[in-house]
């Protein structure tokens, strides 16, 4: 039983080997589900036939299908079913082998953790394979199913490519009004500035985790678009084109994201700074008031013989008169020096 890309997010270890689904398209807007063993020696009965195979790539059995199955060279391979690939795009023997990151939708996972989808492509042979969970290839497989989606290997390769692309705009689209969000609560006064400042790290992390990967996934797609292979037709071509400038507008909001974080963050630290600085000073203003005086009261209050007015009895008055007349004396010339 082939079983749905869904159904491994929940935890369903009952797959048709490392076969999420496979599915042959019959290049009218139909399509055909099969299992894992007819995928493994599938053969086109037709030339509009193309294979979907979606495959698990942390199955033991993929390496040994890509290498023997396939013919994919040991390299490649390592492509394949890495973990730790940045995103690239190269053609090899008449098959395209890309590398993508897509934004993590996941349960409890943040989106900048992008999770990664590798593709090999051939004429009638697509095979995408994850590790984690990915939207893109159920709402591709959705499409298809509704009888409106890709129907050549070119057209599926370009509709992967778009949908991983376009699904960054909503985390962009998310950090962008996070951030009006929060310069309206720092004009309003309504947010704590530490509060703030700690979103305002998080976005800009985020950021930085993004743009990580869409800079290189950037290039990767310039090498698709310079180096298709000759069954993507002009049409696929022309939608990878279109695909790399909205990538691109997406890379350049991400950087106006980040340096409207570091504004925010800039203005919040600097007035924060600065009412210190304040407070700092008004403390030394009254710490210099009041060291004359605490002198002199020092000086009067030691236990030893010959303090003046220590027999009179208005000694009192005198000493308060004096530091009372001490007090003016020093906040008339605070002004004439525009300390105060």
């Amino acid at each position: 039983m082939v079983k749905s890309d869904s159904a491994t997010l929940f935890g369903d270890s009952t797959l048709d080997g490392p076969s999420i689904f496979a599915r042959v398209l019959d290049g009218h807007g139909g399509l055909q589900s099969i299992d894992w063993n007819s995928a493994k020696s599938w053969r086109p009965d037709t030339a509009d036939q193309t294979l979907w195979l979606h495959l698990d790539r942390g199955h033991p059995d993929v390496v040994d299908w890509l290498a023997t199955g396939l013919g994919v060279p040991e390299a490649t391979v390592e492509v394949l079913t890495s973990d730790e690939n940045r995103p690239r795009a190269f053609s090899e023997d008449g098959a395209l082998v890309t590398v993508l990151r897509g934004i993590n939708f996941n349960p409890d996972a943040a989106p900048e953790d992008m999770v990664a989808m590798q593709i090999w492509a051939d004429a009638q042979r697509v095979v995408t394979l994850r590790r984690q969970h990915l939207q893109t290839p159920s709402d591709v497989l959705a499409t298809i199913e509704r009888g409106r989606g890709p129907r050549t290997a070119g057209d599926l390769v370009t509709e992967l490519v778009e949908q991983t692309v376009a699904k960054m705009n909503r985390s962009i689209v998310d950090m962008n009004d996070k951030i009006d969000e929060l310069e309206a609560a720092d004009e309003q006064k309504t947010a704590s500035p530490d509060e703030t400042l700690d979103v305002i790290a998080d976005i800009r992390r985020n950021c930085l985790a993004l743009k990580r990967y869409m800079s290189p996934q950037h290039e990767a797609l310039i090498q698709i678009g310079r180096d298709a292979p000759t069954w993507m037709n002009e049409a696929n071509r022309r939608d990878i084109r279109e695909t790399i400038d909205r990538l691109r507008r997406y890379i350049e909001d991400l950087t106006v994201s980040q340096e409207s974080a570091i504004v925010l963050q800039d203005e919040i630290n600097s007035r924060e700074a600065a009412k210190a600085n304040r407070t700092i000073y008004m403390l030394s203003i009254v710490a210099a008031i009041f060291l004359p005086l605490t002198f002199v009261t020092g000086l009067l209050g030691i236990n030893v013989g010959g303090i003046p007015g220590a027999d009179s009895a208005r000694g009192f008055s005198v000493t308060v008169g004096a530091l009372a007349a001490v007090l003016v004396v020093q906040i008339i010339v605070f002004r004439k020096l525009k300390w105060l």
